[in-house]
Order: structure tokens, then sequence, then C-alpha cells
């Protein structure tokens, strides 16, 4: 790659994908019992699950100020062109950090050249924009068409989650407490959404057949050539439920290409275990419909 292509751990992809396609990984943060940790580095989703079960509240933190200003200083040493794939700029402030930490490296580099882009996403919908860069680039795109792609894939992700127990939302803040005793009493699903690189809540749903075959339908309704394209799972230690949901889909649409992967620790430090959470495209670039 003649092209840097830096992500964060926000992307859900496992650790060794950035090392087999030789992408730079920044680690967003996870504090627990008074600790701090690197996520996928020194701490691992299921250790946070297990302390969320255990009644403990994980909270989170962006990516080192100090960690950014580091990677990219290396980069503009080694005069690399690099493109900064980030999380989505309403869920956390790395990318406005890193528009930061890149001015202040373009002080002593002024021909530094790094691109920095919010994708609104989110766990794998960022991790798609991530893979889709990725393959991209190994065809040898150029910086130009790069950003294209990684714009285009990012504006157009869907991202549809659920919550396995509303308790670990009310810990958050996220809702109130007696709705999170109610919906669980009912058997309560909420279906969530990103609209704008926010996570907005879409509709409540009761029992979990139910809420798949709702799935099912907002797929048919957004969802474009489904057939063909890639579709991401992830999960909070629950890849039973994205299993059936990945067969569900195989079923109804004929999809052969599937990514299942954990949800990290600083996603899932907020959805709590149990948590699923699907990413497809609304609409595909005209050379792949």
């Amino acid at each position: 790659m003649t092209i840097t292509i830096l992500a964060d751990s926000a992307s859900d992809l496992p650790l060794s994908y950035y090392k087999e396609n030789n992408l730079r990984f920044i680690p967003l943060q996870v504090l627990l019992d008074g600790q701090n940790y690197q996520d996928l580095q020194t701490i691992e989703p299921n250790e946070v699950y297990e302390a969320m079960r255990n009644g403990k509240s994980p909270k989170t933190a962006q990516a080192s100020p100090e960690d950014l200003f580091e990677i990219f200083t290396e980069l503009a040493k080694e005069k690399k062109q690099g493109i900064y794939i980030a999380f989505s700029s309403e869920l956390s402030g790395t990318y406005q950090t890193a528009v930061m930490a890149r001015n202040q490296v373009k002080e002593e580099f002024p021909d530094f050249d790094l691109e920095i882009i919010d994708t609104k996403c989110a766990s794998l919908g960022y991790g798609l924009v991530v893979k889709s860069a990725v393959i991209a680039a190994s065809t040898g795109a150029s910086k130009e068409e790069l950003v294209e792609n990684i714009t285009f894939q990012a504006k157009h992700m869907e991202h549809l989650f659920t919550v396995d127990n509303l308790e670990y939302l009310a810990r958050g803040g996220r809702i109130s407490k007696a709705s999170a005793i109610v919906g669980g009493l009912l058997n309560i699903k909420p279906l969530l959404h990103v609209e704008d690189g926010k996570l907005i809540p879409l509709e409540k749903i009761r029992g979990k057949k139910k809420l798949l075959k709702r799935v099912i339908e907002i797929m048919h309704e957004r969802g474009a050539n489904l057939d063909n394209q890639t579709i991401a799972i992830s999960h909070a230690d629950n890849e039973e439920t994205a299993l059936e949901w990945k067969q569900a889909i195989h079923d109804e649409f004929g999809t052969v290409n599937f990514v299942i992967n954990s949800i990290g620790a600083v996603i899932g430090s907020h959805a709590g275990p149990g948590t699923v959470a699907l990413f497809f495209l609304n609409k595909l670039p005209e050379t792949s419909s």
C-alpha cells in the first residue's frame, strides 16, 4: 500500500485484521475498576461483559491525543500519505482530537498529507467501510478514489442495533430505570439505528421472533441488492443470536458474504452483553450493481 490507512478500535475489526493488512491501529480507552485499558490491546471484550454482568459500569474515553500525535508524527517523518477512517464524531471525540493532532503535526511538517474522514458509522458498519477501502487500496486506487469510496460507503451504511437487557442502557442513562424494569417484564426489545452518526431509538418490539421479523422487513425497505453485498453482524457475547440472524438473512435474500465479529470493549461498555447489531448498504456503487 502506497497510502497508509488508519482506523480505530470502534470499527470492531479484530486486531489480526490490522496486522494482516498493514493498517495503523488506534485504540480507544476503557476505564474499569480504576484502571485505564486500551481497547483490544490490554483488555478483551469478554472481560468487560463479565464485569457488567457483575454489576460494574465501565466508562470509555476517546483515543489518546498523545497516541494520535505520535502516530501522525511518525507518518509525517516517513513522508507517507495517510487516510484516517474515523469513528462517528457524534459518538466520540476522537475525530475532533485527530484533526487537532494533525494540525499540530503540520506545524512542524507542513507537507504532511493526512485525510481524516468522519464516517458517522460505528462497530462493524464502520468496519465494513474500512474493509472496502483496504480492498480498493490493494487494487491500486489513488488517494482521491479511496476518499470517494470511503465517503460513499459511509454515507450509505445502515445500522440496526438491539440490546438484550435494558438494564445496561439504564445504567448509562440512555433510558430510565423504571422503563428498564417494565421493558424487562414485558420482554421488550428496543430496535435502534444510526442517523447522521447518532444512535437513535427506532421501535420497541416484544419478543425475539418479532424483532427478527421486523429486522428482515426493514432490510427489505432499506437494503440494496442484499444478495450482492457483504453484510456484517456484530455481537456482545451473543454469537448464537448473530448466527440466527445470519441464517434468516441468507434464507430471505440469498446473501452469502457475511462478516461476524464481537463488539469491542468500547461500544460494548455502553450497549452491554447480549447486544446484536446488523450492517448493510442501502445503495451499492455503480461498479458493483
